[in-house]
């Protein structure tokens, strides 16, 4: 299927709503039947069905089929955030007894899910490093029931082997998640790896725009339905109408923006390569990048996101970097219209800073839709601003 037809036809059967070039919100609550019979079949089978939009609406639906495609899944639900989505697949999938094999330093709240709730119901877990498919191979236990995945991770970009993984959890009966925000389905296809469930964060490169957060999860018709007329349907974390018609508007432009955001990184990540006071920069598609072959198999594109580190002898000398930045925000997420940095300093008090660690000096960076003169620059001064610094 085309991308361009996904993108700007797939689903809107606009005779059917006055030819209006952009599908209408149907921001409804419930919906009226005409017959007792037609309201006894549709709580028999509400998910084929519109009854009540904590289920299923038409603006969702659009947005639904959408993304299915650009994931060549069979079906999807989209729910308000992207902690949801990995709340609902792992849920979805384990029970009192299990045990997960998890990439070690997942997304938080996928982590919090492990550390704190699914323990409370019997659920154990272990996180292992996931570059070497031998350390999933001797992780599984005969209670294994999840696998989850993050490739690339969000901050240092650690990659897993996912047609190694999926092989190896097929023939062990188990369920393999995987987190793709980092890439999208544009860059890196899972299901095409043998992947059962993938997940993205929507707030991010989806939406484009930084005004809407929501999750998606895409997977076989009988999985989604599982989980539909269960966790989704029981958690009530649905996306609302308005929110799913703003990510319509969002996937419009994914393309051109991954396809500009791309280019400018791929002109900003030199001037950090070659700076004095820089000495790592960590890109999944640069060749220096130490699983950059994995990366080349996996993946089509890297997007915005990139990771540097400052040499630095005090978190002072990196909050005064982060604080003189006059157009990069400093902010959470990625994938909108805005360049955005996040010190991973900000995570720590000040007093537990400790230079030695290169895990302290990290600065994660994504680059928007500004050109790459305008954020050169912008990187420039505040270096400057931290030049008699050590």
């Amino acid at each position: 299927m085309e991308l361009s037809y996904i993108l700007n036809e797939l689903a809107e059967e606009r005779d059917d709503y006055f030819r209006a070039i952009a599908p209408p919100i149907v921001q409804t609550s419930n919906f009226a039947f005409k017959t007792v019979d037609q309201m006894r079949k549709a709580f028999e089978d509400e998910y084929s069905t519109w009854l009540y939009s904590r289920g299923l609406n038409p603006t969702v639906e659009i947005l639904r089929k959408k993304l299915a495609a650009l994931d060549k899944s069979e079906d999807c639900l989209v729910f308000n955030s992207g902690a949801a989505a990995i709340f609902a697949a792992v849920l979805a999938n384990v029970k009192s007894g299990d045990h997960i094999l998890s990439v070690k330093n997942p997304y938080t709240w996928a982590k919090k899910m492990f550390e704190e709730i699914l323990p409370r119901f019997q659920v154990s877990h272990t996180y292992i490093d996931g570059t070497d498919l031998d350390n999933f191979k001797n992780g599984i236990q005969a209670n294994t029931s999840v696998i989850y995945l993050e490739s690339p991770n969000s901050w240092t970009y650690e990659l897993q082997d996912l047609e190694g993984v999926a092989a190896l959890a097929k023939a062990n009966g188990i369920i393999t998640i995987i987190d793709n925000s980092h890439c999208t389905p544009l860059y890196q296809q899972p299901f095409a790896m043998g992947i059962d469930l993938v997940l993205q964060s929507a707030t991010k490169y989806i939406s484009g725009h930084s005004d809407v957060v929501a999750g998606v999860l895409s997977g076989s018709k009988s999985m989604i339905e599982r989980i539909f007329n269960s966790e989704y349907m029981n958690i009530g974390s649905g996306i609302q109408p308005f929110n799913a018609w703003l990510l319509i508007r969002g996937l419009r432009t994914l393309d051109a923006r991954l396809e500009r955001i791309e280019r400018t990184m791929l002109q900003v990540l030199p001037f950090l390569q070659n700076h004095p006071r820089i000495d790592r920069v960590i890109y999944p598609l640069d060749p220096s990048f130490p699983q950059y072959t994995l990366a080349k198999k996996q993946m089509s594109g890297a997007g915005g996101l990139l990771t540097f580190s400052i040499m630095a002898k005090e978190c002072h000398t990196i909050e005064t970097f982060c604080n003189s930045l006059k157009h990069v925000l400093m902010a959470v997420s990625w994938g909108g219209h805005e360049s955005l940095i996040i010190p991973k300093c900000a995570g720590m008090k000040p007093e537990n800073f400790d230079a030695a660690n290169p895990e302290h000096r990290l600065l994660r960076f994504y680059v928007g839709l500004e050109s790459a003169d305008y954020l050169i620059q912008d990187l420039e001064q505040a270096f400057l601003a931290i030049h008699h610094l050590s």
